[in-house]
């Protein structure tokens, strides 16, 4: 087994969501079965939204390269970061340390495409159209992205699961905005923001669903164990 350094905290829910998945992911018979992982859960990484949307912020990539590195001294093999907008600062992460780099991003648009999605809707922070960290991955994959036309809505519902509201009470709010991405003609749902990632279930049935922290759980499992 290779060990995998989380580079985590963004949000520390959505890290341990990651570590849940990747556990139920193993048909381990004993402990030693499961994945090793290295998790630097890092609330203090400075907030993507405040950086990249509201221009106010304190620029998280510094920080990010310095996780990176404490995680390949600490041990890593290879390192995974669950936070979609913070993939933003991919290529410097990626180039902080010698370690290989799983870029979800890259990891989903393959899956889409190898699932037959064209049209995405993208159940995703603002920040993520604003700054185009699925552009290039998806151009790649011939994938369209349909995007909330009033974006304020899943702004909302991510700063609601940030600020530990009862996930309850959101459900019907990210259900509204999925069926409005599917009214815009998207053949396939994307969940593209791993606080999105903890509310899944209640999404609608009339098209596939895709969330874009499972292609990293994938990835992270085959890498350690094959």
């Amino acid at each position: 087994m290779k060990s995998v350094g989380v580079l985590g905290g963004m949000g520390p829910e959505a890290t341990i969501l990651l570590m849940q998945k990747v556990l139920s992911a193993v048909p381990a018979k004993d402990d030693a079965d499961h994945v090793p992982l290295i998790v630097h859960q890092n609330p203090q990484v400075p907030s993507r939204i405040a950086a990249l949307i509201d221009g106010t912020g304190t620029d998280p990539m510094p920080v990010l390269m310095s996780m990176a590195q404490d995680l390949e001294r600490a041990g890593a093999q290879a390192l995974a970061m669950p936070c979609n907008t913070a993939h933003h600062y991919a290529m410097a992460v990626a180039h902080a340390t010698t370690l290989p780099f799983f870029n979800m991003i890259d990891l989903t648009a393959a899956h889409l495409a190898e699932s037959g999605a064209r049209t995405i809707g993208m159940l995703a922070s603002p920040a993520t159209r604003k700054v185009g960290v699925f552009d290039a991955a998806f151009e790649r994959h011939g994938l369209t992205p349909v995007w909330a036309t009033k974006e304020a809505g899943l702004l909302s519902v991510i700063r609601a699961v940030k600020a530990g509201k009862p996930l309850d009470g959101l459900h019907g709010a990210l259900r509204d905005e999925a069926d409005a991405l599917l009214s815009q003609g998207a053949d396939h749902l994307l969940v593209a923001c791993t606080e999105l990632s903890l509310m899944t279930e209640n999404l609608p049935d009339a098209a596939p669903v895709t969330d874009s922290l499972d292609c990293l759980v994938r990835k992270i499992v085959a890498f350690s164990t094959g």
